[in-house]
């Protein structure tokens, strides 16, 4: 079956991972994504070496391009720039604020000379404010949106152990570059569109922030939901670690009767509502605790699937590369095939392909 982007092609002026993540999701639905890189390269494929001596990074996040090398800065660069805008769709940059227009290709001219063109520019902070100038990266925007100040144990904040701001700007660009072609389909009209990673974590921050905005200020409890009790890790008696989650009073009675066979928690008024539990965390989680310590962890999985309890393993990288959940891609590579995860969407009618990592594709010399 035809995949849904073939025909529209996309010129990205990209580095790192937001765009990338946003252009590879264009590529794999079909688009044509012609990857224009500096002559040392996309800086991610020096993060590191560990996928057959090439970047994780990069290998990830760059099957289905053509990588073309071009010096923006000089006019032979400038006029492919413009030949290979005359024929795009989209356009992806994330140049530093302000970069493009210093080449010569300003948001006016763009949209006067390809009035069909949807651009999507991915920023630190914006188009402007107070730091709009600022650099930004994955980790500056944690610490800097306060997501650090979540994350982790009592003792102190954390990074989130993914690059969460850079995939979810590129996720939140590549949902606002489809709608913009869904538009330009009923309309004719191109569009000019910005993405800031502040302005997309603060939106996942919302619940956070409005609780600490009505005065419940969210502290940091490890892996204990802050607002949801019992919703922890335990230790079965084999040192095996099991994480609940308990939604709903009905639940916690479920838990209570067939778990810890203690039906008279369930309308103890410490433990009878949630608000209840969590005011008494410590109670609540010390009476759960009585049951995995009688148990071992397979036999804490098994009691807990007959009440009916939500539970996860608190696995580790070996256990997910050997889950039996996990999918997998095989995608070319110029150092050989990598597997790694597979997308998320499953098209029941349709088995996707993945196109090939680029080498870095230096331009032919001119006799």
């Amino acid at each position: 079956m035809a995949r849904p982007l073939e025909g529209i092609k996309v010129v990205a002026i990209e580095q790192a991972v937001a765009a990338p993540f946003a252009t590879v999701r264009l590529a794999d639905a079909g688009a044509e994504v012609v990857k224009i890189e500096r002559t040392e390269g996309d800086f991610a494929r020096g993060y590191d070496d560990v996928a057959k001596g090439q970047s994780s990074y990069f290998v990830w996040l760059n099957r289905g391009k053509t990588s073309v090398v071009l010096d923006l800065a000089s006019p032979e660069g400038k006029a492919e720039l413009s030949c290979l805008l005359s024929e795009a769709d989209v356009l992806v940059q994330n140049l530093k604020r302000g970069a493009l227009d210093r080449l010569g290709f300003s948001f006016d001219r763009l949209e006067k000379e390809y009035p069909r063109l949807v651009t999507c520019s991915i920023t630190g902070y914006g188009e402007d404010g107070p730091m709009a100038d600022r650099k930004a990266y994955d980790l500056l925007i944690q610490a800097e949106s306060g997501l650090c100040s979540i994350t982790g144990g009592p003792d102190e904040p954390s990074r989130v152990g993914v690059s969460i701001v850079d995939i979810a700007t590129g996720s939140t660009a590549y949902g606002a570059i489809l709608e913009a072609l869904l538009r330009r389909a009923k309309t004719g009209m191109g569009a000019t569109i910005s993405v800031s990673m502040f302005d997309v974590i603060a939106d996942w921050l919302t619940v956070p922030l409005l609780n600490h905005e009505g005065g419940k200020s969210p502290r940091r409890v490890g892996m204990a939901h802050p607002s949801i009790a019992p919703y922890g890790v335990f230790r079965a008696q084999d040192g095996s670690q099991i994480l609940i989650a308990i939604q709903s009073d009905r639940e916690w009675a479920k838990l209570c009767e067939v778990f810890l066979d203690r039906s008279d928690l369930a309308g103890d008024p410490t433990f009878a509502t949630n608000t209840a539990r969590v005011a008494n965390r410590h109670k609540t989680d010390a009476a759960v605790a009585v049951g995995f310590a009688r148990r071992s962890g397979e036999e804490a999985i098994a009691a807990l699937e007959r009440a009916d309890v939500a539970l996860a393993a608190v696995n580790n990288m070996a256990d997910l590369s050997a889950h039996p959940q996990l999918r997998r891609i095989t995608v070319d590579t110029p150092n050989g095939p990598v597997s790694y995860p597979a997308p998320a969407p499953v098209w029941r009618d349709e088995t996707p392909g993945y196109g090939p990592v680029p080498a870095l594709a230096h331009p032919e010399p001119v006799d």
